[in-house]
């Protein structure tokens, strides 16, 4: 089985993809975890793709049509994968169709505006453990220290509000069509179309499992 997940940023794909690689035994192939250790590492492309991140910005398809190609060329991914984040743009999904690359589901996380906003502008994290928290959904016992050290956390670039805005205003405008492209690739009738899927990602990480589940018929 191949998988993609899609949705905004603060959908909670990563959660989910994590289930349904269990699951279905599939290995996760996460484009951004991939970029963040590109970029902690210094590796090449990281470092090609870091000014973008910062600016929550899309990094250019060359790059994570790289990583990608490099990682499903792996042995574990013979009998299927799960992309969580890839592809985002129409070019992307027509270079993974032109390679070769089919995929049986296309699985769309839609959660409104407001709500990410909610749930990513309220991170924090204590950046010498990585422990995180969210102002709403899991508070440190007191307001800006870990509960472990007492130390201060921190509010990451990328998690803060003026970013996150940046991030969906570029979702809507690069990754939306995307969602069109695989509706009217299926809706032609072509066999090698994937399946497209629309889930509802309000409510709890259960709720949202059930119903991916249930639409895969699982």
């Amino acid at each position: 089985m191949r998988i993609i997940l899609i949705g905004p940023p603060g959908a909670g794909k990563g959660t989910q993809a994590r289930f349904l690689s269990e699951r279905f035994h599939l290995p996760q192939i996460s484009t951004g975890e991939m970029l963040r250790a590109a970029v902690r590492d210094g590796r090449r492309l990281g470092e090609r793709a870091k000014p973008y991140m910062i600016k929550g910005e899309l990094v250019p398809d060359g790059i994570i049509l790289e990583l990608v190609k490099k990682r499903i060329k792996l042995p574990d991914c013979q009998s299927g994968f799960l992309l969580d984040g890839f592809p985002r743009t129409v070019n992307q999904a027509k270079a993974l169709r032109s390679s070769g690359i089919f995929i049986d589901y296309v699985i769309e996380i839609a959660v409104p505006d407001q709500e990410i906003i909610k749930r990513i502008s309220g991170r924090w994290v204590h950046p010498a453990s990585g422990r995180t928290y969210h102002v709403v959904y899991n508070p440190p016992k007191t307001p800006g220290l870990d509960d472990v050290s007492g130390e201060p956390l921190i509010q990451r670039e990328d998690d803060r509000e003026e970013t996150v805005r940046k991030r969906l205003e570029t979702y809507h405008l690069e990754t939306e069509p995307l969602i069109r492209f695989y509706r009217d690739w299926e809706n032609q009738g072509d066999p090698a179309a994937p399946r497209y899927i629309q889930i509802n990602g309000m409510g709890t990480v259960e709720q949202v499992r059930e119903r991916i589940l249930t639409a895969l018929g699982h």
